[in-house]
């Protein structure tokens, strides 16, 4: 089983967010060994960082064409900053290895199973075309 790790920061905290403060060595050195730890493990597919949301932008499907709103999101309850994709044995794994991240006070990891192409219908035509492109991307 996948699953994906999607490290939340609360807009609080990234309103308090002082990057003169950070201690940036500290952080990389967390999180690079939590990442070691990961593929010691044989659990890390992959991880990434995602830009400042204000480089980011909102597709809309309300309207027709969809609304394209450029970032950053002031309605933003928390912003999304990165991610892992894990493949572990159980649900119960993915929680050992979430809570074993080095993240700290007003941020969250939501833990979210990947959909495995078994979990569709398999007479689907759509279902066999996505068989057929990851097979010829392998």
């Amino acid at each position: 089983m996948r699953y994906m790790l999607i490290m939340q920061v609360g807009a609080e905290a990234a309103a308090a967010f002082d990057p003169e403060a950070f201690d940036m060595a500290e952080a990389y050195a967390a999180m690079g060994a939590y990442n070691e730890e990961l593929q010691k493990a044989g659990v890390f597919l992959s991880a990434e960082g995602l830009s400042d949301a204000s480089e980011g932008f909102r597709v809309d499907f309300d309207s027709v064409p969809p609304a394209v709103t450029d970032g950053p999101f002031a309605e933003a309850r928390e912003v999304f900053t990165g991610y892992w994709i894990l493949e572990v044995a159980s649900r119960e794994e993915a929680e050992h290895w979430a809570r074993k991240c080095p993240l700290g006070p007003g941020t969250a990891l939501e833990v979210r199973r990947v959909n495995e192409l078994s979990d569709f219908d398999q007479n689907d035509e759509w279902i066999a075309k996505e068989k057929e492109w990851r097979a010829a991307n392998s």
